[in-house]
């Protein structure tokens, strides 16, 4: 088993800030490669942004850029654009989250770091496609979600419109960059080649909205708007309890079947027995659901259900997240000594049987990699032949 994660040998040059990138080169970081975080002398605007154990250190940019390194480039200056010059000749992957204006005016748009390494995986990670006529405009996880539906999709299910409670076009537009880099490299270790690759927020996340919500708005006519019922269905919520809440989804016709069995509710009747005949009438499904949920406690309820095998949870906070049986059982959480004391992080939710990840440190101060990061650069000027 290697000790160092499947992307051991991996050098990332991220020029990446806020969480979209940052999370995306997180993971690589976990994965065991080597990643160099370049950040302006005023440090990425995350680290200032939560609570934190010091200045510059809030656990959102802790927990995002662990076992990173930070080296400090002013690229306003020669010596800045020369020590990234340098960096990027050994790179395997450089990631950044400018818009495309903005690294073209730095002087590392693709074919300018192309021609410093032909070979490199070049990531773009910006708000939209410089392909189209929005391609300047700035761009967050609020904006996006508005942009891509969401606060549409949570006033249908609640009558209000509003976001979800997660930076939720952050992380999947960071988690698409990662695939999406991953991919790049698999290509380049086939053939050679290196490439260009970007990752837009709202492209992402107008596809991943669509996945189910595309429906019948997909077909030539359409055959509906493009809505997935079900989800959005007003009744759809954590069911009331004799004491609290719980999560339930007796959703196919075994499911449903066993349930019936089992609770024999008055109002279930052949109108409800198959998955098609439920689902056009959802809403009432969920709504009679309630009525009977409320009839029993969270505990009576689990016990029963899980017995049936029917999909059910309790409805937990994030703070008992850090206590749950089961992610302190697989070792989900790794413990790691920092100058502040211990960090409990959330480790990496994948497993690997030979190249397992783990969170290999730390995040840093800023800074604090520079001399030795910039001390290793090789002498030769860059683009010279060794």
């Amino acid at each position: 088993m290697s000790a160092g994660g499947p992307l051991t040998g991996v050098r990332v040059v991220d020029l990446t800030a806020m969480v979209m990138g940052p999370y995306c080169t997180q993971i690589m970081a976990d994965m065991g490669a080597d990643v160099v975080k370049i950040e302006p002398p005023a440090g990425d605007n995350t680290r200032y942004i939560s609570v934190g154990p010091e200045p510059a250190m809030g656990g959102v940019f802790v927990n995002v850029n662990r076992g990173k390194k930070s080296v400090v480039l002013d690229l306003r200056t020669d010596d800045g654009v020369t020590a990234l010059r340098e960096l990027i000749a050994g790179a395997d992957v450089f990631i950044h989250s400018m818009r495309a204006s903005a690294i073209g005016r730095l002087g590392f748009g693709y074919t300018d770091v192309a021609a410093i390494n032909p070979a490199i995986v070049y990531t773009n990670c910006y708000g939209y496609s410089r392909r189209g006529p929005d391609a300047d405009l700035t761009a967050y996880d609020d904006t996006i979600q508005a942009e891509c539906g969401l606060p549409s999709v949570q006033e249908q299910l609640t009558g209000q419109a509003g976001y979800v409670g997660t930076i939720i076009a952050d992380k999947v537009a960071g988690m698409t960059a990662l695939y999406a880099t991953m991919m790049a490299l698999f290509h380049r270790e086939r053939t050679g080649e290196g490439q260009e690759v970007e990752v837009a927020m709202f492209e992402t996340m107008a596809s991943f909205m669509l996945v189910e919500h595309a429906n019948g708005a997909m077909f030539d006519p359409p055959l509906g708007p493009a809505v997935y019922p079900r989800v959005t269905a007003p009744n759809r919520k954590p069911y009331r309890t004799k004491d609290g809440h719980i999560s339930a989804l007796v959703y196919n016709d075994k499911q449903w079947s066993a349930f019936v069995d089992a609770v024999q509710p008055a109002w279930a009747g052949e109108q409800y027995a198959t998955l098609e005949q439920r689902a056009r009438q959802i809403d009432t499904v969920y709504a009679l659901l309630g009525e009977t949920f409320a009839e029993r406690t969270t505990a009576e309820w689990l016990d029963l259900l899980r017995s049936l095998d029917i999909p059910a949870a309790p409805v937990r906070s994030l703070d008992e997240l850090f206590d749950n049986p089961h992610l302190n059982e697989i070792g989900f959480f790794e413990e790691v000594e920092t100058a502040n004391g211990t960090v409990r992080f959330p480790g990496p939710p994948t497993w690997f049987s030979r190249t397992p990840g783990r969170v290999h440190g730390p995040a840093p101060r800023l800074g604090a990699d520079t001399a030795e990061v910039l001390g290793s650069l090789r002498s030769p000027a860059v683009g010279s032949s060794e």
